[in-house]
């Protein structure tokens, strides 16, 4: 078996044209989650295969992978547009799925976040989908996916897609480029004006979050936490926050132009 480059300490495997990974206690929520959308006809997820002892099965999502620093395909306006693209074809057809009579008995990674009006995928960046060409094509690792506003989840994936990022190995180019790119992706998914003059306060709330669930899981004694906050992962984040607070005028501006 092959060792997955994102593989969380070398515990995902691919298996000729699937996925072997670790099961969780959310686990059984997410396999729903794909079977729903797979009824719906959405092309490029993994597919739910099976439970092997302490694993589960997953199909392996074909196309090229990228990760930060970002460069080549995963930055050029078609892949943002059609990142933005399949983000509001995944939202649209996760409604079904929280009106069912089933999905109040879920789990999930993540608190629901209200109001809940699709299904997040939770962590919608460059190095979680696969590209053909330079068209995103696939999304992968739903292991964050958890219910809340669209909203919710464009805040965090533009701000990774932009990227509003301030560390010199996670930005792309300076502000101006990341406010196009995050136009990019807003126009993309058809978001309203309205969502795009709270996109930066949401995506403040979101870090601010982010921070304080890495900091409870290290207390609590999850190893990869404790590794991210002891590598000063979540400082990145919080100096990203104030990033945005400083030019979160000029970014609405830009995005309702």
């Amino acid at each position: 078996m092959e060792i997955l480059s994102s593989g969380r300490e070398n515990a995902i495997f691919k298996r000729k044209d699937t996925v072997v990974r670790p099961l969780n206690f959310y686990s059984s929520s997410v396999h729903l989650l794909l079977q729903h959308f797979e009824k719906q006809g959405i092309e490029g997820l993994p597919r739910f295969v099976a439970i092997e002892g302490d694993n589960e099965i997953v199909t392996f999502v074909e196309g090229e992978t990228a990760n930060y620093p970002l460069s080549g395909a995963v930055t050029s306006d078609i892949a943002v547009i059609s990142a933005g693209k399949l983000l509001r074809r995944l939202h649209d057809a996760s409604v079904g799925f929280i009106t069912d009579a089933t999905y109040k008995d879920q789990v999930w990674m993540l608190p629901e976040c209200e109001p809940v009006e699709v299904m997040c995928h939770g962590d919608y960046a460059p190095y979680n989908v696969a590209l053909s060409g330079n068209e995103v094509v696939g999304i992968f690792d739903f292991d964050t996916a958890h219910p809340a506003s669209r909203l919710w989840d464009l805040a965090y994936a533009i701000y990774c897609w932009a990227p509003f990022k301030t560390h010199v190995y996670d930005k792309l180019g300076e502000l101006p480029d990341q406010i196009v790119r995050a136009k990019l992706f807003c126009d993309a998914y058809g978001m309203t004006n309205s969502q795009r003059q709270q996109l930066v306060v949401t995506m403040i709330e979101r870090l601010k979050t982010l921070v304080d669930f890495m900091k409870q899981q290290a207390a609590e004694g999850n190893s990869q936490f404790i590794a991210n906050v002891a590598d000063g992962h979540h400082l990145s984040y919080l100096a990203d926050i104030d990033y945005l607070q400083q030019n979160g005028k000029q970014i609405v501006s830009g995005l309702m132009k």
